[in-house]
């Protein structure tokens, strides 16, 4: 009887044991994840050429985790705050195991000890604008941080010297350090009172390697970050240095790594570094630990062990940035006026000088200190003299020449193996053809043995979560451009253009989509940040070197290198929706010359290598992916539509004598040699008529046309003219 007792009791141990690790699983299954990426680049004053195209990437990179992405590009201020109303209402509603993460390009701006975003629709122009014009970070991190969300992640690409605010009381350049909410983790792409360098294209280092490290498998969500911090450090030969934070209670990763995935270093080997005083490390390994642990202890433990070495200035530089900006969020976090003379004390020439001044007039206090007040007590000790070279200046910059560091080490391959050989470069995207679309990059397919957790809730109609692995579909769906549609109120609401979404892109916030569909329709104006173009130099992109520009427009760094969107084929004139023919021009005939006025006729361009006698020649096709037309403003013919007689040329040499000086004909190419003639001069007022090889003829009553090759004699008025054999239509 006892035994049986036992036998019982143990069995329902046992079975209540597999419940709850079904229920713990079931949990698990249930962690959602949802993401809000917007890139604003096309500012009036200043357009950032990569922000755009870094929001595309990593609102990519985020589907293939599993994220429920909404992104957008190129928002003014109302529809930024809508988007992020949106977001929050969609985080509330997701439940206790979502996941929300928010990625922000552009430019951010300082004010005060708060950060602010800034639209790309803004007029700032002094520093008392920021508060209206900008978005608050931290109104909208205080409101992640009030749901019961798993985690909550915020990396803010948008520490970039500002072009504002010029002249007039400064304010401090980068962002601001801030302390994240429970359960966040916020991130800069350059450290605290810092700014990045300008990124040319085709996109940031920081978002590159942001993507990078997600599509790793395997990290925890603090280890991406610091790998980051190493792969942009050494990606900028140390000119940025991002810096994050974290508060976490809860493990995540964004894929999983598989047990029979390659191995990246030992373990051990990377642990028993990482554990290791600084002191106890050689000099290329103790400044790669100091900067992937990023704290003010491990840089004064780098400098207390190499003082002298070459590196030790850089790390000077970073340790004089972080000092004041700790000193900074101590002085504002307390808001009284011992606290902002003690700053101004410890910084007179500091970058929130400015701001503390502000803040004492703000609370009716003196700028001057009274001669004895109660000094704030920092927990951080002054900057000693050789750090002020660093602070007192308005824009810091580690890759500031005058400097003169020398570049950083590579980390060792225990803290960061090397990229992986297909992300090392990677393509422009997809151009945007829709109002408020991201760039749609090429993916780059994900190794098999790197894939999501089981337990993540697939998003709804994502093509890339599913096809992580697949090259087929994503050669052959996701990596292809979107098709046009149709326009009209009913043609959706994808963009001002009527342009449906392709498979692989991002949807728009709700608001946003609406607003799109509202101005597709007329109901509302298109928003000037639409005819500004974030870009590079044009000769960087597009045509092969040598080739002339088809407008003079610039080209976007959206543009795929070697072919020009088809939208911008010029219209052939006569086709519906293209301007009227000239007087005197023929339908579909080429002018490969623009220097001809527009009522000169122009010959049509013909295949080379085209024998005399060989029947109607056929026009030239160039309208094509790579090729757009032998000039600038050159009408494209039509393809395979032969060209009226009345238009050819007659590449027959007549043994006429030379005629006088002509006006200027086209340059077109000829079977046979062509005549000689001077360079055509300034237009000069039209001549009088006359009859000359280069122009087309007028129309004159044609010769009869033989049956058959054999010859036979020739009409009085074309005794000057004979037809070559086997060509009886000249």
């Amino acid at each position: 009887m006892i035994k049986s007792y036992f036998i019982l009791s143990l069995c329902l141990i046992l079975f209540s044991g597999v419940e709850a690790s079904l229920s713990s699983a079931a949990a698990q299954q249930q962690e959602k994840r949802i993401a809000l990426v917007v890139g604003d680049g096309a500012y009036a004053k200043s357009p950032l050429a990569t922000a755009a195209n870094d929001a595309g990437l990593i609102a990519q990179t985020l589907q293939a985790a599993g994220f429920d992405v909404v992104g957008a590009r190129d928002l003014d201020g109302d529809a930024l705050r809508r988007s992020f109303r949106d977001f929050v209402q969609k985080a509330q509603t997701s439940g206790e195991g979502t996941v929300a993460m928010v990625y922000l390009a552009g430019y951010g701006i300082q004010l005060a000890g708060e950060n602010y975003f800034i639209p790309v629709d803004t007029p700032l122009s002094r520093d008392t604008e920021i508060p209206i014009e900008g978005l608050r970070i931290n109104d909208y991190l205080r409101e992640l941080g009030s749901l019961p969300l798993k985690a909550s992640i915020v990396v803010l690409d948008a520490a970039r010297q500002q072009p504002f605010i010029e002249g007039g009381q400064p304010i401090a350049g980068g962002l601001a350090l801030v302390e994240p909410q429970a359960r966040m983790l916020i991130a800069f792409n350059a450290a605290p009172g810092t700014v990045a360098p300008e990124e040319q294209g085709p996109y940031g280092a920081y978002a590159q390697s942001l993507a990078e490290m997600i599509r790793t498998g395997g990290l925890p969500l603090p280890e991406v970050f610091n790998r980051l911090r190493l792969r942009v450090n050494d990606s900028t030969k140390g000119a940025q240095v991002p810096w994050d934070a974290e508060k976490l209670d809860a493990q995540f990763a964004f894929f999983d790594r598989a047990p029979d995935a390659p191995v990246q270093a030992p373990p051990d080997q990377a642990a028993a570094v990482r554990d290791k005083p600084i002191r106890d490390l050689g000099v290329q390994d103790a400044y790669a630990a100091a900067l992937e642990r990023d704290s003010m202890q491990g840089y004064e433990d780098f400098l207390v062990a190499y003082p002298g070495d070459p590196l030790a200035r850089r790390v000077r530089a970073i340790v004089a940035a972080r000092r004041e900006a700790i000193t900074w969020l101590r002085t504002y976090r307390a808001d009284t006026p011992p606290a902002y003379w003690s700053y101004l004390r410890r910084y007179p020439n500091g970058p929130h000088g400015w701001d503390a001044r502000r803040r004492l007039v703000m609370l009716t206090a003196p700028v001057e200190p009274p001669p004895s007040f109660a000094a704030y007590e920092y927990d951080v000790p002054p900057p000693p003299p050789d750090e002020f070279a660093y602070v007192d200046r308005p824009v810091l910059m580690y890759g500031d020449p005058d400097f003169g560091f020398v570049p950083p080490p590579p980390p060792p391959v225990f803290f960061l193996p090397p990229p992986p050989p297909d992300f090392i470069v990677l393509a422009p995207p997809i151009a945007a053809v829709g109002l408020f679309i991201l760039p749609q990059p090429l993916f780059v397919p994900i190794p098999v043995y790197v894939r999501p957790p089981i337990y993540v809730a697939p998003p709804p109609n994502n093509i890339i979560f599913a096809n992580i692995h697949n090259t087929t579909v994503i050669n052959n769906v996701i990596n292809q451009p979107p098709q046009r549609g149709p326009t009209g109120p009913g043609a959706g609401a994808a963009g001002a253009g009527g342009t449906p979404p392709s498979a692989a892109s991002t949807g728009l916030p709700p608001s946003v989509a609406q607003r799109a569909s509202l101005i597709q329709q007329g109901k509302l104006p298109v928003p000037p940040s639409a005819s500004i173009n974030p870009t590079v130099k044009p000769a960087t992109l597009g045509a092969p070197s040598g080739a002339a520009p088809t407008s003079s427009k610039p080209l976007s760094t959206n543009v795929t290198p070697g072919a020009l969107p088809k939208t911008n084929a010029l219209p052939v004139p006569g086709q519906k929706g293209a301007p009227a023919l000239p007087s005197g021009v023929a339908p579909n005939v080429a002018n490969p010359n623009p220097r001809l006025s527009p009522g000169t006729a122009t010959p049509t361009a013909t295949a080379p290598n085209v024998p005399a006698g060989a029947g109607t020649p056929k026009t030239l096709n160039t309208e094509t992916p790579a090729a757009r037309g032998p000039k600038d403003g050159a009408l494209a013919p039509q393809p395979n539509k032969p060209v009226p007689e009345s238009t050819q040329r007659k590449n027959v040499a007549t043994p006429a004598p030379p005629p006088p000086p002509p006006p200027p004909k086209p340059e077109t190419r000829r079977v046979g040699p062509p005549p000689q003639a001077a360079r055509p001069a300034p237009p000069p007022p039209p001549p009088p008529p006359r009859p000359a090889p280069q122009i087309a003829r007028p129309a004159a009553p044609p010769p009869p046309r033989a049956a058959s090759p054999a010859p036979r004699p020739a009409p009085a008025a074309a005794a000057a003219k004979k037809c070559p054999p086997n060509n009886p239509k000249c």
